[in-house]
């Protein structure tokens, strides 16, 4: 059974399961897998918890709202 992971910050429910269906769709597209047998697995980090270029997600969020 072929195991798809993806870690990030914090997510919407929306972008989850757009994720689910992209990402299983270029997978059985590239393979030839059924679909059906691919496990997808989205693993969500508290925004404080994850840091790019020495600021965290949260901080990054809150500038691009300004």
């Amino acid at each position: 059974m072929p195991y798809i992971a993806f870690e990030a910050g914090q997510l919407s429910a929306d972008v989850k399961q757009q994720l689910i269906e992209k990402l299983t769709q270029v997978s059985v597209d590239i393979t030839g897998i059924p679909k059906e047998l691919f496990l997808v697995s989205i693993r969500e980090f508290p925004d404080e918890n994850v840091a790019v270029g020495g600021k965290t997600v949260k901080d990054i969020k809150a500038d691009l709202a300004k």
